[in-house]
């Protein structure tokens, strides 16, 4: 028996003609529909396999997403091919997703025959030679490399005793990294589609919506809106059809949870849709991917492919009268298209802008009837809620943020990568315990949550527990959830000037406030670090101190007017900025100094009289000859000119240059 689709015998029937409602049950539990001890040994043995608890050759696993991809992991694979040819052994190589930790990639994973799964980390393909040599020939542990053990081997370190991995709480990411997330077999051994299963078989739609609102799970896109409550609404919609949305147009900065999680268990998501159509009475489902995503798309088209392909979609799924068919639209990489109501649009073939509410998507939504929209993380929440139940996924998390929340960890922080922290955690943690600190001994600045809407909090807010209400209340968001760590050598009046930058370009350009509000305010911005010359115009310099005083007053308008959530929460950056760190904008402002060292116009270059031995290097690589002096005697730079480049201080010998 190859797989589970395959008849294990004549008793067998389950065919997509003629669907079995008892599929499901007989691929994770059975055979449930006859008894037959050769069957029964041949789908118990197909388990064992596709689970890597038996196997008679070695197991090799590499990460293949994209950051692994992105880190070598192809050239490792097709070096381990030659390497395996080479030697004449036999082994069985799989891809896998991302387990989390991109800081460490490629990473790849040993199984031998009887004995624990282990994890290698850094792996280059001139590494591989010594890799199988000592794992495989040998039977030894890699210990250059060692990142840990799934199992508990004497000696070797569990992947949950790592830094990283120890404050970690895995549920939506529980599969990533872990299982090959191209085989439905292998998702199904792991025990994929029993939430489903349980549903169509036990449970009523009502039943469903209930269990998820008692749980308390929020959308995790942003809004955290109870996803329970938005279900329920769309189930008392009266209508002929109904839709379901999976929002995957990951437009953040920093962010890659969406992306990785259709990448390395594409399945998971699935189900909870089709959970959730069942829940509503959708028949139709999209998911809206961003098609700067390319991997995600492939593996999201072979996965339904393949799931239709088992009778685990379509018409009258599993016999149950139930039916769902989930079609893929791929977004064009406009930010504002993560609006509810713009996405809409865009599938429906218009222009990506958001619309006025009421009506609400649940009541008016795609082709004006009923559609709930979710986003990858709340989806892949929904089959391990069902499956645990709602009152032990009430118990994670604190008392109005229940479950885990999925973080992409990265900046100025030692472990980058996916961490899934209970909700409730400190931001401390996360930075610390996680993701190992700040590198190069530096003083941890700020955390940047949220996306370009959320806030930079400082070190004085940092033990902040991560929950909806905590976030809002020191002045950041949720966010669908990057998590930007940020150094001493960062300065906040140039990141404030990125994310509005960002911003302006994304604003859909619809309402006022949005589209002319976030120009000014960059145009603020701008001037504060801006450099005016002594023949420029003075009134350039009085509009720098006019815009500071109207900046809080700005940002107000633009919160209260705006027409969708990009524009409301688009002040954000600047806010939290004033907030925490106004200090940083006085110093711009008043002193025309940049501590950072970023805004290069604020720097001021001198060059030591004392040190100069008038070599003339720097008067070679000035392109603006700023630099004057004669050969053997100190120069000197004439700031009128100068730039600001800092060639000359990368080219001096003597350390003569100074930079203030």
């Amino acid at each position: 028996m190859k797989d589970f689709n395959q008849l294990c015998c004549e008793k067998c029937w389950h065919t997509t003609d003629k669907p079995c409602e008892h599929f499901i049950q007989c691929c994770t539990e059975g055979p449930l529909c006859h008894h037959d001890d050769k069957c029964e040994h041949e789908i118990t043995s197909l388990r064992k396999r596709l689970k890597y608890e038996e196997h008679d050759k070695p197991i090799i696993m590499i990460g293949m997403g994209t950051c692994g991809l992105a880190s070598g992991a192809a050239k490792v694979k097709e070096a381990i091919e030659a390497e395996l040819k080479k030697l004449n052994i036999e082994a069985t190589i799989e891809g896998t997703g991302c387990i989390g930790y991109c800081a460490v990639e490629p990473i790849v994973d040993i199984k031998l025959p009887g004995k624990d799964r282990i994890s290698y980390q850094e792996i280059t393909y001139k590494d591989v030679p010594r890799l199988l040599q000592t794992t495989i020939v040998e039977k030894k542990i890699f210990e250059e490399k060692l990142l840990g053990s799934h199992g508990k081997s004497n000696g070797v370190i569990s992947l949950k005793q790592v830094p990283f991995f120890e404050h970690q709480q895995k549920i939506v990411l529980a599969n990533c990294g872990v299982v090959n997330p191209e085989s439905i077999d292998a998702y199904l051994a792991n025990g994929g589609f029993k939430a489903f299963d349980k549903v169509l078989r036990l449970m009523k739609p009502e039943e469903v919506v209930k269990e998820v609102l008692d749980a308390g799970l929020r959308g995790r896109g942003g809004g955290g809106f109870p996803t329970g409550k938005k279900w329920e609404l769309a189930l008392k919609q009266k209508s002929e059809q109904k839709y379901l949305i999976c929002n995957a147009d990951e437009g953040d900065p920093g962010a890659f949870m969406d992306r990785s999680l259709l990448e390395s268990d594409p399945y998971r998501v699935i189900e909870g849709m089709m959970i959730a159509a069942y829940a509503i009475g959708a028949s139709v489902a999209y998911i809206y991917c961003r098609a700067e995503y390319p991997l995600a798309i492939e593996r999201l088209l072979k996965s339904i492919a393949k799931c239709e392909e088992y009778g685990i979609l379509g018409d009258n799924i599993l016999n149950s009268g139930f039916s769902l068919h989930i079609k893929i639209k791929k977004g064009a990489g406009a930010f504002v298209c993560g609006e509810e109501t713009a996405l809409i649009g865009s599938i429906e073939g218009k222009r990506g802008m958001p619309k006025p509410r009421p009506p609400y998507p649940v009541v008016a939504g795609l082709f004006g009837k009923p559609t709930v929209i979710n986003n990858v993380e709340t989806f892949g929440n929904v089959p391990p809620l069902i499956m645990m139940g709602a009152q032990k996924f009430a118990s994670i998390g604190t008392a109005k943020s229940k479950g885990t929340k999925v973080f992409a960890l990265s900046g100025n922080v030692k472990n980058t990568g996916l961490v899934e922290v209970p909700m409730g955690t400190t931001l401390r943690d996360v930075v610390f315990k996680i993701g190992g600190g700040i590198p190069d001994k530096k003083e941890f600045k700020a955390v940047q949550i949220g996306g370009p809407s959320g806030g930079c909090l400082p070190e004085s807010v940092i033990d902040t527990p991560v929950d909806y209400e905590s976030l809002k209340e020191v002045g950041a968001m949720m966010g669908s959830g990057g998590f930007v760590v940020m150094d001493e050598e960062t300065c906040m009046v140039d990141v404030a000037k990125y994310f509005l930058t960002f911003i302006q370009q994304e604003s859909c350009g619809k309402c006022v406030p949005c589209r002319e509000g976030t120009k000014r305010m960059l145009e603020i911005i701008e001037r504060i670090p801006k450099r005016y010359g002594s023949d420029g115009n003075k009134l350039d310099q009085l509009q720098r101190f006019k815009g500071m005083v109207h900046l809080q007053r700005l940002a107000d308008v633009i919160r209260d007017t705006s027409l969708c959530g990009l524009g409301q929460s688009a002040p954000n950056p600047v806010l939290s900025g004033l907030r925490y760190f106004r200090h940083e904008y006085e110093e711009h402002l008043y002193d025309r100094k940049c501590s950072s060292g970023v805004c290069k116009e604020l720097l001021t270059f001198t060059i030591d009289n004392e040190i100069c031995t008038g070599c003339g290097l720097c008067v070679k690589k000035c392109a603006v000859d700023a630099i004057v002096g004669e050969k053997g005697q100190a120069h000197y730079i004439l700031d009128n000119k100068c730039v600001k480049c800092g060639m000359c201080y990368e080219v001096c010998r003597f350390e003569a240059i100074n930079i203030n």
